[in-house]
This record gives C-alpha cells, structure tokens and sequence, in this order.
C-alpha cells in the first residue's frame, strides 16, 4: 500500500486491547495517540512504557502524538504557561512511544489571522525551541476553530514560520466546515501541499451558508477523497492516513466534543462506526491502486 495507515485512539475506544483488536482486523501500521484509558495525552506519560511494549509486541508504531495544545486563548496568559507545559510532557510522551510527530493548534479564533500572525509566531518560539532540541515535528492542523482555519491561512502561518521542524497536519473533512467556505481539494490541499507531514481521514457535508455541518462514513461526504488520495500520491506523500472518525451511527456528537474529543463518552459507538470508515477508506484505496 503507497500510504502507512491509522486511527486516532479515541475514535475506536479508551482501552487498549480494543485498539489493538482493531489495528489486527484492517492491518494498520499504527495508532494515533490522543486519549486512552480516559486520560489526555499529558497524562499518560507515566503509562508511555506499558503502551510501547504492547504496541511493539503487535509490530505497531505510533503515528503522531494528537495533542490539544493551542486550542486555547491567545491573550490569556495562565493557559498559555499550562500549554508550555503540556507541550513538554506530549514531547516526553512521544519520545518514548518512538513518534516524532506532534499535533497542535494555533489558538481559538477571534479575527483574521493577518492581525495575529506575528504574535502567534512569538508565542510558538518555545515550542519550536524544544522542538529542534528534541528532534520533534511541530504538525499544525488546520482547524476552523482556530487562525488557521484552512489551508490558505494555515499555509500564511507555514511561510511565516518557514523551518523544517513545523509543518502541516493536513485534514480535509475539517475543510468541510470551514467558515470562509474553502473547497478541500483541490483548493485547500494545493495550498499546503509541500509542507504535509501527516494527514486526518474524516467526512462530512455542509448543511447551509452559516457554516453547519453534519458528520459522514468516509467516502460519503463533501470530501473529494479520490482525486486527493491521488494527488498526495502523486506529491509521494508516504506518510500516515490517521482515520479521525468524527462521525457516529444514530447520533450527534455534541459541538463541546467535537472541539475538545475525548474520553469514554466521546468514544461511545466509535469503534462500530470506525469498523466502517476504515472498511471504506481501504476500498477507496484499493478502487485506486494505492
């Protein structure tokens, strides 16, 4: 298969052996870390070594440590310490579970991002900082919650930035929803297209101009995943295919969830509707000879 794939913890189950389960049935390469066993990815540190062994034992990397860091307000200054914070503990997490790659954000959106670009990059020196002492990828996603929103502002952030250790966490479902109205592909994707290190699998429709949306299985949606799949082979992008399910069988997960995903409730049903979306992503992947 041209792309390695995996699935955000959280969107199968909060415990481990079910992961695994699942990693057996589609052949993953890896799992994408968020929560598990109920706990954020900070807080398993003290747990990183078990979780290593097990994945080892099943021959399973880690694909990227899926961090909430920066979803968070960009004048407050007690989160942005916690954030430091929490930043360093993913990175320790990381190192450990053998990932160089590191989701984060670019804090919660209150204007365009031309107005805080240069504060936002002020405010990323530390993570870039230990970043390039530890050998760590900054991946920053693109999140309609946030300055970048899409791939146009995600990309001003990039080039603003313009180092080796910080790049894209490309998600077109996130496109979907984005408020300014950015098609995924081929617009978004064309926009960040070198500077992708990892990539999120999710679906979805726009339900009307105010930006409403509504979670699809993988290949149902708006999501032109097709002729994307085909560009990132195209590009040679090798990397990772994380599924990030979002979508849940006779039920909509609350907004609060959707912005901040996590623990058992957010899990509820997602191993089911996992089970679909991979069994969907591979069949699209095998339709295209990738």
């Amino acid at each position: 298969m041209t792309f390695k794939l995996s699935v955000i913890s959280d969107e199968v189950s909060q415990d481990l052996d079910d992961l695994i389960a699942f990693a057996r049935e589609f052949s993953l390469d890896g799992l994408e870390i968020r929560t598990l066993f109920n706990r954020k990815p900070y807080e398993l540190v003290e747990l990183a070594g078990s979780i290593r062994t097990s994945l080892k034992r099943e021959g399973l990397e880690v694909s990227a440590v899926a961090s909430p860091v920066f979803k968070s307000n960009i004048d407050n200054e007690a989160e942005y310490k916690q954030h430091l914070k929490i930043f360093e503990r993913c990175v320790e997490l990381a190192k450990t579970l053998d990932t160089n790659i590191i989701r984060v954000f670019t804090f919660w959106k209150r204007d365009s991002i031309e107005r805080v670009l240069d504060r936002i990059v002020e405010l990323y020196q530390p993570l870039i900082d230990v970043a390039e002492g530890e050998g760590v990828i900054l991946g920053i996603e693109n999140e309609p919650s946030t300055y970048a929103n899409n791939g146009l502002s995600l990309s001003k952030f990039l080039g603003r930035i313009g180092l080796k250790t910080v790049k894209a966490v490309w998600d077109p479902g996130n496109d979907i929803w984005d408020p300014e109205g950015e098609k995924p592909y081929p617009d978004g994707y064309n926009y960040v297209r070198n500077s992708v290190v990892h990539v999120h699998v999710k679906d979805g429709v726009r339900k009307g101009p105010s930006g409403s949306h509504a979670f699809t299985p993988v290949g149902d949606g708006e999501v032109n995943y097709r002729e994307q799949l085909k560009a990132l082979a195209f590009d040679r992008y090798r990397g990772y295919l994380s599924l990030e399910t979002h979508w849940r069988p006779k039920v909509k997960l609350d907004e609060s969830k959707v912005l901040m995903p996590g623990g058992a409730e957010y899990s509820k049903l997602g191993f089911e509707a996992s089970r679909i979306c991979m069994r969907n992503l591979i069949n699209i992947l095998r339709e295209l000879g990738l």
